[in-house]
């Protein structure tokens, strides 16, 4: 039995005995030097799992010149045809991805499955000789996450984690900013993904539901954190300059009440040293905050979006001393509440981050990662970094289910 049989219609209790299940994935092998790819050589590339996010990943790396998709995996026949519409040609096509991997013309992997299966796949791709681009998270369970790791530091492959905000162009030099003190000591990053939709998929079929819809069930998904959170999580790791600490948090289902074992709505509080704190929200039946990101500082505050990044410094702070004295006016005795202004949101213009338009992130990370292969070097949106959040949404779904804090896994010392 073996994961993709998830996506095959296997019982729950099946599932439930494959999930807890810590059978080694592959056997462990010697490091595999990189094959040299040259400055103007094709790179062909090998995509297992070409649904939404995979072809949309495949459309940027198109507009790189110099690579071709060369072979996609899925157990979906009809993405095939999507996949040449999309390439514009017949591309090979498998059902198995073992025999993608065997395939000697394939310069990298691009993995968008399932996050259940990215290890068991980015493990195989690694074992190959095969640089890989991974969607995320870097894996479902903590031996999965401690799995990826280590298979690339064995093999010595390229492998980048697809945390495409790493590149998007505003969002470095807002970190940049921030870690330069900008904005003081950051302290608490806040971060929404709030949208007005139910997550679900049609599907003529019943027995697709679980194929289309696996991010609706406990046994293929990690829910919100993981498939929304995990890219704030990265951002806050990135802030704080580590891996968290703690976390604890809570989600239930309080509309979509439609068979889906996934909450439509997510909490969650990280711990991290110092007692800095990040909170992530994500609810889908109200768009109002959207996605944004908020880094707050003892000087300042950062506010970053999918499109820009504002700074805001605030006019004054709020003297405490003043507030616990009584002031008269008018007669009326009155205390901490005396002036609202101090508590009311700072409407004021914020500093606007300048950066090139039409910047999409998908494309730079996908132009850093071919960059990486050619010029044999670890990306910034390395495997380490893939751990750092992977490793809190897979515990955030058992801090949530338990309804407790629970300490979050280092990654192991080498």
């Amino acid at each position: 039995m073996n994961r993709r049989d998830i996506l095959q219609g296997l019982s729950l209790s099946m599932l439930s005995r494959k999930l807890l299940s810590n059978e080694p994935l592959l056997a462990q092998t010697a490091k595999t030097k990189p094959k040299p790819i040259a400055a103007n050589d094709r790179i062909n590339v090998g995509v297992i799992g070409p649904g939404s996010r995979g072809r949309e990943v495949m459309r940027q790396m198109l507009r790189i010149p110099g690579v071709e998709m060369a072979a996609v995996c899925d157990v979906y026949e009809p993405r095939f045809a999507e996949v040449n519409e999309l390439v514009g040609k017949k591309v090979m096509s498998y059902k198995d991805y073992r025999e993608l991997l065997e395939r000697k013309d394939l310069d990298v992997i691009l993995i968008a499955t399932p996050p259940i299966f990215h290890s068991e796949y980015t493990i195989a791709a690694l074992e190959k000789g095969k640089p890989v681009y991974g969607e995320k998270t870097l894996g479902f369970t903590v031996q999965d996450c401690n799995d990826v790791v280590a298979a690339v530091k064995r093999t010595g492959q390229i492998f980048q984690i697809g945390h495409q905000l790493r590149y998007a162009s505003w969002i470095q030099q807002s970190i940049k900013r921030v870690r330069q003190g900008d904005i003081g000591v950051p302290t608490h990053v806040y971060a929404y993904w709030h949208r007005a939709d139910d997550w679900r998929r049609p599907v003529n079929d019943p027995k697709l539901e679980h194929l289309f819809n696996w991010r609706l069930y406990n046994e293929t998904s990690g829910g919100l954190l993981e498939e929304l959170g995990s890219h704030a999580i990265d951002i806050a790791n990135w802030v704080f300059g580590e891996t968290p600490e703690t976390i604890m948090g809570s989600t239930s289902i309080a509309v979509y009440h439609d068979g889906r074992t996934v909450g439509d709505n997510v909490q969650a509080v990280i711990g991290y040293s110092k007692g800095r704190r990040m909170f992530f929200s994500s609810i889908t039946d109200n768009a109002m905050m959207a996605d944004q990101i908020w880094i707050y500082g003892t000087e300042g505050s950062a506010q970053i979006t999918l499109q820009d990044a504002t700074f805001y410094r605030p006019t004054q702070k709020t003297v405490t001393a003043s507030s616990h004295t009584d002031i008269v006016e008018r007669g009326v005795k009155t205390g901490a509440s005396y002036k609202t202004s101090w508590e009311m949101p700072y409407r004021g213009p914020g500093e606007r981050v300048q950066f090139p338009s039409g910047d999409d992130p998908t494309l730079t990370a996908c132009q850093a990662f071919f960059q990486s292969v050619r010029d044999k070097h670890q990306p910034v949106a390395s495997a380490e970094v893939g751990f750092g959040s992977a490793i809190a949404c897979v515990v955030g779904k058992q801090a949530m289910t338990e309804g407790r804090t629970i300490t979050v896994p280092q990654l192991p010392k080498s």
